[in-house]
Parts: structure tokens; C-alpha cells; sequence
């Protein structure tokens, strides 16, 4: 769950966290990606590149039955 607002400054960037993960994945750098989505400030540039998607990895832990054996 990326952020809706920079951390330092409170800028608004979650609306920015889908089109940058499209163009890095068709292999523009994310440098390059973050240029061109207008994102100029070093404390917003590093909530995308230290953003670490944890949601899939708490799917994979999903409970299988609502009951609990004991």
C-alpha cells in the first residue's frame, strides 16, 4: 500500500504509483520514470524507490477455513 502523501513534505503522490510501476516495467530506468511523471523532489523520488509492495506476501498467508482446530 504505497503512501497518498510524501512523508516529509506532503506532497500528493499516490496517484503517481501505478504509471510509474507501468513504465519501469517496460524497462524505462526509474530515474527516467520519475523525470517524466514530474516528481522532482528527493523526499518524494525516495518513497517510490524504497517502497516495498508487502501485500502479496501477506496473501500468501491467507487462512484457509474460518474454523480453528484445537
Amino acid at each position: 500500500m504505497f503512501p497518498i502523501r510524501c512523508f516529509s513534505c506532503g506532497a500528493p503522490i499516490g496517484h503517481l504509483w501505478e504509471k510509474y510501476n507501468r513504465l519501469v516495467k517496460s524497462n524505462m530506468s526509474p530515474a527516467e520514470a520519475l523525470d517524466s511523471l514530474g516528481v522532482k523532489r528527493y523526499c518524494c523520488r525516495r518513497m517510490f524507490l524504497s517502497h516495498v509492495e508487502v501485500l502479496d506476501s501477506f496473501l500468501e498467508f491467507s487462512v484457509a477455513s474460518s474454523g480453528r482446530s484445537e
